[in-house]
């Protein structure tokens, strides 16, 4: 008896013995399947006419097999109907079809990312005295639970709540499009507010600050620091660009779509400052094919991971006695904040690559009031004199 699922075409439903052929008084054809609603294993028989022959006999038991076999494969069961069975697919086969389709995905990141949260999720559903088994138990109650965990048994903030939401939803999405579910149950499931975040953008006394630090100790980090602030390119981003994407007669930098986040070519401007640097540290001197970044950050053909960004401006934080919420992104949040004071959000968005200025905006941190607002002139004026 195939006490596991039998290798298919898609999905894999629940298990059951291979189509066998019976000779004796009457010839039929049986197997067994799991009947879902019993939680047992049931037989099914085809019993095949007397009347034919022993050579038709045959053929029509091989046929019968045949069609048997490839249905059963398919997810295919006899107890249940078909609006039921792919709702019997096992949960975690389910998974393992979507990971199969995370693994495809172009963001090193991001498959990284979606990896870890199903293994949350099993993490949870091993956990429960009465742990679903088969995909039409993700439901709301199931899905509710869930987020209730991370959020509540796990301490998270409301943001990780939410982005676990999220991430929820989609796969939601992902088990409704292959007809495991009818509905999506987490969209019932309400965002909860966040608090504001914790990443704080830097003070210009700040970036002054920064700046006398590194140029006596680390231009080659500042170059970096630089670039976040000017080109406001994402550090994974930053960590793939190769000298060669650098225009020093455009003055601009090419992302490709194979690395950026919104998988689009873009180029963005280069600031003259930063140039002045990088003509100073001869970055130009090396192969177009080095990579800007490599270790030390400095050019190298062998490509060095983002993390070496955070890492190296931790040390650079402590050294200046700075708090936790100022981040090495903190120089894209400063930089947008700077760019859009100075040229408009528009001119801002376009530089960051964002798809609208609502996406900018959420840079731009509030600081309360403005001076600059107190002696701002309209057109529209007030004239005592005037009666």
């Amino acid at each position: 008896m195939c006490s596991k699922f039998c290798n298919g075409n898609s999905s894999n439903i629940v298990g059951y013995t291979p189509p066998t052929l019976h000779k004796g008084v009457r010839w039929f054809v049986d197997f067994t399947s799991l009947d879902p609603a019993r939680g047992l294993m049931r037989r099914k028989r085809y019993y095949i006419k007397d009347s034919l022959s022993v050579s038709e006999k045959k053929r029509r038991a091989s046929e019968i097999m045949d069609v048997l076999t490839k249905q059963l494969a398919q997810g295919w069961n006899p107890w249940v109907t078909d609006d039921e069975s792919r709702g019997f697919v096992y949960f975690d086969n389910c998974l393992e079809r979507y990971l199969d389709y995370v693994d495809r995905m172009d963001r090193k990141k991001t498959r990284q990312s979606y990896r870890s949260r199903v293994n949350i999720l099993r993490e949870f559903i091993t956990s429960q005295v009465n742990p679903i088994k088969y995909a039409y138990q993700f439901d709301i109650g199931f899905c509710n639970d869930f987020i209730d965990w991370i959020y509540l048994d796990r301490e998270s903030s409301p943001r990780t709540r939410n982005n676990y939401r999220g991430w929820l939803y989609g796969l939601a999405e992902f088990l409704i499009a292959r007809k495991h579910i009818n509905t999506n149950p987490v969209e019932h499931i309400k965002v909860m507010p966040e608090h504001e975040k914790y990443r704080k953008d830097l003070t210009p006394e700040m970036l002054n600050q920064m700046s006398n630090y590194l140029c006596r100790n680390d231009k080659s980090f500042f170059l970096a620091c630089l670039m976040q602030y000017y080109t406001l390119i994402r550090p994974g981003e930053l960590s793939h660009l190769k000298i060669g994407d650098i225009s020093l007669k455009k003055q601009t930098v090419f992302v490709s779509h194979e690395f950026s986040k919104n998988h689009k070519d873009a180029e963005v401007g280069l600031n003259k400052i930063v140039i002045k640097l990088m003509l100073d540290l001869e970055v130009f001197k090396q192969p177009d094919s080095y990579f800007l970044f490599g270790s030390e950050f400095k050019p190298s053909k062998e490509r060095i991971g983002s993390d070496q960004f955070n890492k190296r401006w931790k040390v650079m934080r402590k050294a200046l006695k700075w708090n936790d919420c100022y981040q090495f992104y903190s120089l894209k949040d400063s930089g947008i904040r700077d760019l859009a004071n100075a040229q408009g959000v528009v001119v801002a968005r376009d530089q960051a690559r964002h798809s609208d200025i609502t996406t900018t905006n959420k840079y731009i941190q509030k600081h309360g009031v403005q001076q600059v607002t107190l002696g701002f002139e309209g057109n529209l004026t007030y004239d005592d004199e005037v009666e």
